[in-house]
């Protein structure tokens, strides 16, 4: 068999199915790479095995090779271990945004450039084009499906050696495409979350690697209005989980995460949704990444998410000599918290991004006192 043009990496969904059928109508020469990131731990949850199952079905009704590689090893390292690290420190981290760059689109990379091929293609929303002597990332023209979001660690060499076919549809399309070819994944349910927790409770899952640790519910004066299994299975501005329904002397509506005390193992809530507690106009980053690899400037303005699927916003970005960047919002924001990802973009071009470490949203620890 002679080398493939491009190796499209085959999930077992219906978009990286559509993927391969563009491209394979493109006429470009085209094999299949099925990508192991999990080891099956016994539990039925992950369903690896079926996805493989359907990416081989979707090789053969297509008439393209396809190949597996076990990347469950470099999963561990580069994605799973830091993912344990930051729900331990009290963080929410974001395990796609690694597995992109540590495991598609530098793993998966090199496995098919082994096979001779120049360049790789996924099933993500986005697109790619190149401008002015550089690469650039850009927004999906599916605005509910872009996934520059998780993109965003991407850089000039992979860029260069990546394909999106699905960057200009819409998702109605994709599936349209996918059931007129006869594809076995045209009416699959997208995978939602991440594949090494499944469908099982999240909790019971991360106790297996965090100890579990109860403590205090306190309001941001110091009342105690329940227990918690543990802070790190919480995240700033939640409301699901809490099991603080009818609190003595409380109002009858929700109660929202407002802050986790880490040190002293309490969970702090409110009533209010957009509590003052929540609310940041400032947050400081680690290190950056630049998909042109370097910011615009010193100083600039841009937009920015510090979530996927939510809106962005309009802010100021001071990059520092050491990487580091403090961001201005021109609107006060609800919820950002350390560990998700802050995405920049300028109009639909994806300029990079970086880790939140902190904001100027008070803590609660202030007033709430130790007991």
């Amino acid at each position: 068999m002679s080398a493939p043009e491009v190796v499209v990496g085959l999930s077992g969904g219906v978009d990286s199915s559509v993927a391969a059928l563009l491209l394979r109508d493109a006429g470009v020469p085209l094999a299949g790479v099925f990508m192991q990131n999990w080891a099956d731990d016994g539990s039925g949850d992950c369903r690896a095995e079926d996805d493989r199952r359907d990416a081989v079905a979707v090789a053969g009704r297509l008439g393209i090779p396809i190949q597996f590689r076990d990347f469950s090893r470099e999963y561990w390292d580069g994605v799973f271990a830091h993912f344990i690290e930051e729900y331990a420190a009290g963080r929410t981290p974001n395990p796609d945004v690694l597995c992109n760059r540590e495991i598609k689109f530098k793993h998966f990379l090199d496995a098919a450039q082994a096979l001779g091929a120049g360049r790789i293609a996924t099933g993500h929303y986005a697109r790619v084009d190149h401008a002015r002597g550089r690469w650039r990332l850009l927004r999906a023209r599916d605005g509910g499906k872009d996934q520059s979001y998780f993109l965003h660690q991407l850089g000039q060499p992979q860029l260069a050696a990546t394909l999106f076919p699905l960057g200009e549809l819409p998702k109605s399309d994709v599936r349209a495409m996918a059931r007129d070819a006869g594809l076995p994944t045209a009416a699959k349910k997208d995978s939602t979350g991440i594949c090494f927790i499944g469908e099982r409770d999240f909790r019971s899952f991360l106790a297996r690697y965090v100890p579990a640790r109860e403590g205090e519910i306190r309001t941001p004066d110091g009342q105690v209005v329940g227990t918690h299994p543990g802070v790190f299975y919480f995240t700033l501005g939640q409301r699901e989980g809490l099991q603080l329904g009818g609190v003595r002397g409380f109002a009858a509506a929700p109660w929202y995460v407002v802050d986790k005390r880490v040190e002293d193992n309490v969970l702090v809530v409110d009533q209010v949704r957009d509590s003052p507690w929540l609310m940041s106009n400032v947050t400081r980053t680690a290190a950056a990444h630049w998909v042109a690899g370097a910011p615009p400037a010193s100083t600039f303005e841009a937009r920015a998410q510090t979530r996927y699927r939510q809106p962005d916003e309009a802010c100021t970005v001071t990059a520092h000599d050491d990487g580091t960047l403090t961001v201005r919002f021109a609107r006060p924001q609800r919820a950002v918290t350390p560990g998700q990802s802050l995405v920049l973009y300028d109009g639909d071009e994806c300029l990079g991004g970086a880790v939140i470490a902190s904001t100027d949203a008070p803590r609660a620890a202030a007033s709430a006192g130790s007991g």
